[in-house]
């Protein structure tokens, strides 16, 4: 049966979860987890991708990402293939560092976001690294360690979730403690790693009593969040690929999608590829990648290498390419 291709959208909080292939070791010293950090950390950074929590384990990994005009995929893709080659050349191995497709599960913020924050930064504890919450709260490789100012990763949003918890840090680092020592004793949560309807009920006891009173709700093995919830997320994907689709049966190209640019904004085509800071080029491109990224659901790597821009120049371009089109009212199809 065909896997299905990744949902997302910007702002859309993922659950990430990369395990080594063959379940092989990713992590062998400091330096392997600390040159992985500092990867993450540039990526989010330009990307702009926000991350409330993390935690690194010998075979795997844990991150609770939001993403911004970046897709996922591309911040993933970075990481993962960055330091798979750094890691081979230390290590002096050959092949595949990571399984084949890592698990990325959409999440209903409301509803799971420090459900999944706790039951991530707990990984170290389960997985036998320390012994015991004191230990965890100075453990560096979790995203724990930071929340309770033990180690500091400036690209960590410490800030949103310590205000779930007070206004006053003090206060709210000690009942974010609580919180997660509360966690322990439940141990390993699979309705927050599983698939499908079972996980975002909370399990086959819950989904039972939901059938037995005849709710059925909709469910999906790559979101984590109650019917109402999954069923918008399918209804956004579903009509942003139905319109992907359409234009590609329309006929539309990155080539047509630039001709249509110049018609709308009344330039010459070759101002839409030209380089440099213009004001006509730089609108010109910016209506260009919004229109390609979002419309014709161009990964922005590849539109990065087609115009010869990072991948983070490329979110920043669609960012004021998408302003642009509702200022003007700018179509891509000539209604």
């Amino acid at each position: 049966m065909p896997r299905k291709s990744r949902i997302d959208a910007p702002g859309a909080l993922h659950h990430i979860i990369a395990r080594a292939i063959d379940r092989r070791k990713i992590f062998q010293t400091d330096e392997d987890r600390d040159n992985f950090l500092s990867r993450l950390g540039d990526i989010l950074k330009e990307t702009k991708t926000e991350c409330y929590a993390w935690a690194l384990i010998p075979n795997h990994f844990h991150l609770l990402l939001r993403t911004s005009n970046v897709s996922i995929s591309t911040v993933m893709r970075r990481l993962l293939t960055g330091y798979a080659i750094w890691y081979n050349r230390r290590h002096r191995r050959f092949g595949h560092l990571f399984q084949n497709r890592y698990k990325s599960i959409l999440c209903q913020q409301d509803v799971y976001l420090l459900e999944l924050v706790r039951y991530i930064h707990l990984n170290p504890l389960r997985a036998g690294l320390v012994a015991d919450l004191r230990s965890l709260d100075s453990y560096p490789y979790s995203g724990h360690s930071v929340l309770m100012a033990k180690v500091k990763y400036e690209w960590q949003n410490t800030d949103k979730i310590l205000k779930l918890f007070g206004e006053k840090t003090i206060i709210a680092r000690h009942a974010y403690r609580e919180y997660v020592n509360k966690g322990i004793e439940q141990g390993k949560r699979s309705d927050l790693t599983g698939g499908g309807l079972v996980r975002s009920v909370g399990g086959w006891t819950a989904l039972k009593a939901l059938r037995a009173a005849k709710v059925f709700e909709k469910a999906d093995e790559r979101i984590l969040g109650d019917g109402e919830f999954v069923e918008s997320v399918l209804k956004a994907a579903n009509e942003a690929m139905e319109r992907k689709y359409d234009l590609q049966a329309r006929g539309f190209t990155l080539s047509k999608v630039a001709s249509r640019v110049a018609e709308v904004m009344g330039i010459e085509q070759q101002t839409v590829w030209a380089a440099g800071r213009h004001r006509d080029a730089v609108q010109a491109r910016s209506l260009l990648c919004y229109w390609a990224v979002r419309e014709l659901g161009i990964p922005m790597i590849s539109l990065s290498r087609r115009l010869d821009l990072s991948v983070t120049a490329i979110a920043k371009a669609v960012i004021r390419g998408e302003k642009l089109a509702n200022v003007k009212k700018y179509s891509l199809i000539d209604k």
